[in-house]
Formats: structure tokens, C-alpha cells, sequence
């Protein structure tokens, strides 16, 4: 069996969920990741949407071990404020809150917020906030004069115990991305490229964001693939508007892959398993993996052997599906842990 893995799902977003259903939507989310074995759950934040704050305390409430994975965007709040929130979590459930740390998002969204700044300054800074994050987390007291934050014998309260220090993930589909992972030593996150196109820049002990289909039989995999995500002009259009207000790195490099897209053939018999459909249709913003277990698990044991030690999935729309997930990984010898 390959070394162990930490697996995640995400989050349902309140913008596609009812208000009186989405309570509801993220406690079974959440129930059926735990019973799935994930390590966690990806709770995003943007303008739009509910804070992930709040969303990640429903989620808690709902299970017994699962870890939000909160994405932290700089922008909203200080660095102590967000320390805070993970420490009072801690405190207040003896549960470990994991940080996505963001550097960007829509940049509609930070200019409505006044925040103009460029894209690597923004990863600067994000490595700046989360240095002083994790400082006051690991119960420091902390001083800080930086370009973005100042601090001042700074401490945090209630401390947080050692063992519910969070995991730290960050975008690292960019240098400057990669430089800032490296950093923090947190895990780079990035989109898996193409089977058989790879660049060989996949950092070892890196983490993918990736959706899967699989099913026993090929044309079944694709036939619930294509259905949960149908050809939609009007996402065609809306994919081509954010592609063009983005200055995001994984927003070019799947652009740049939808492109170069052909066909590889593995010997299988069974079509490439990478699909871009999704995200061309502005349905979500991953590739996805489609097919046989066999021929999914076989790319899912692939980036494994490239040094993939994180894997965050997309959201889950029933458990069953998560079920099916888990047959691929057990197929491609991936254990969690």
C-alpha cells in the first residue's frame, strides 16, 4: 500500500442551497465525509457566501472528528482574529480547524473591497499573515514589523493545544505560490495536470484539487458524469468572462490544458480520464477524473507515486458518490491516515 494520504471534501456553497436547506446540506456533507474517512472538509469563503467561520462550527457540531478546512482570505479579517477563531473552536469543541490560505479569489471581489494589490505581493503578504498566525497559535508571544502587519507583544487567548495545531494549505500553482508554501511549510496545493503531459514541477508532498466519477464499467462513469454536468452555454459565457478578469495561475494552466487536450492511450481501451467539461462549463473550478475504478484509480496511484500526499475533492453530491470514491482509492493502494 502507498504511504498514507489525507483526503478532503468540500463544503456545499450557500449560493447553490436554499437558506432553509442549507443548514442541513452542510451537517450531511459533513456526516458522510466523516463516514467516508476523510481527514476534513474544504469550506471556501468569497464575497458571495455564507462566512466559512460559521459554516465550519455547523459543520463540528454535526460530527465527531472531521476538520474544517477553512479557507482564510487575508483581506477579511487580521491575523488575530482569524488565530482566535481557531483557538476558541479548539477550545470550545477540542476539535482541530486545518487553514487554507488564500492569496487571491475573484479579483471583482478585492476590488470591491479596495484591494488592488498585484499577484505575487499578494502571496507576500499572505505569507506574512499566516507567519503571524501560526506564531500566536503556537502560543508565542508575538512582536511583528512587516510591510503588512505590525503586532506588539501580542498573545493569544485560550491557547491552543499542540495537538489541534492546524495543517496549513496554499495554492502552489504559481512560483510564487511554491515560494510561499515553502515558506510556511505548508502543503502547495495545485490542479493535476493532464496524465502523460506533466512538466515534472508536482512538489513531493504536495496535494491536488481534483473531482472523480468512477463506476465498475467505463460508460456508466461517463454517463453520470455528463449528466451531473451537462454542456451549459451560459456557463461557456461565464467561464469566458472570469477567465478574462482573472489573473489567477490555475485559472490559465486548466485554460491552457483544455486546449492542448488529446487523447492518451494507456493501453486500457478506455477514453483519457481527465475532463475539463466542469470547469469549461464554469460549473466548478477542478478537473475531474472520469471513468472505470480501474483507470481512475491507476491515475489517483500516478500522482501518488509523483509524491501526492493531499487530495481535496470536489463537493459530494450523496454519500454513495463518496462511496465510489473510496473504491478508487482503495484500488490505487492509497490509504488515508
Amino acid at each position: 500500500m502507498t504511504g498514507g494520504v489525507q483526503i478532503y471534501s468540500t463544503c456545499p456553497q450557500s449560493k447553490d442551497v436554499p437558506a432553509g436547506e442549507y443548514a442541513q446540506a452542510v451537517a450531511e456533507v459533513a456526516r458522510w465525509s466523516e463516514a467516508a474517512g476523510c481527514t476534513g472538509m474544504l469550506v471556501y469563503t468569497d464575497n458571495g457566501i455564507a462566512d466559512p467561520w460559521l459554516v465550519a462550527q455547523h459543520a463540528i457540531a454535526a460530527t465527531e472528528r472531521l476538520a474544517p478546512l477553512v479557507a482564510v482570505q487575508p483581506v477579511y479579517m487580521h491575523p488575530f482574529t482569524a488565530a482566535s477563531m481557531v483557538s476558541s473552536l479548539g477550545y470550545l469543541h477540542g476539535r482541530a480547524v486545518h487553514l487554507n490560505m488564500l492569496a487571491g479569489g475573484f479579483r471583482n471581489d478585492l476590488l470591491a473591497l479596495g484591494d488592488p494589490t498585484e499577484h505575487d505581493d499578494r502571496y507576500a503578504r499572505t505569507t506574512e499573515y499566516t507567519q503571524v498566525l501560526m506564531a500566536l497559535l503556537r502560543g508565542e508571544t508575538v512582536t511583528h514589523e512587516g510591510r503588512w502587519h505590525q503586532v506588539h507583544n501580542l498573545r493569544l487567548a485560550p491557547a491552543l493545544p499542540a495537538e489541534l495545531m492546524p495543517e496549513v494549505l496554499i495554492s502552489g500553482s504559481s512560483p510564487a505560490g511554491r515560494a510561499a508554501a515553502e515558506a510556511l511549510g505548508a502543503v502547495p496545493i495545485r490542479y493535476p495536470e493532464p496524465l502523460g503531459r506533466e512538466t515534472g514541477e508536482a512538489p513531493d508532498g504536495g496535494g491536488v484539487r481534483v473531482g472523480i466519477v468512477a463506476r465498475e464499467d467505463t460508460a456508466d462513469a461517463w454517463k453520470v458524469a455528463e449528466e451531473r454536468f451537462p454542456t451549459d452555454r451560459r456557463g461557456q459565457i461565464a467561464h469566458s468572462m472570469a477567465m478574462r478578469a482573472s489573473d489567477s495561475s490555475w485559472h490559465a494552466q486548466l485554460s491552457e490544458a483544455a486546449k492542448a487536450q488529446d487523447v492518451v492511450d494507456d493501453g486500457s481501451g478506455e477514453p483519457d480520464p481527465f475532463w475539463l467539461g466542469p470547469f469549461q462549463n464554469y460549473q466548478t473550478f477542478c478537473p475531474y477524473l472520469v471513468g472505470s475504478y480501474d483507470r481512475v484509480a491507476a491515475a489517483i496511484a500516478h500522482y501518488a507515486a509523483q509524491g501526492t500526499r493531499v487530495f481535496v475533492l470536489d463537493i459530494p453530491p450523496s454519500a454513495e458518490e463518496l462511496d465510489h470514491i473510496g473504491e478508487v482509492f482503495r484500488r490505487a493502494g492509497v490509504v488515508p491516515r
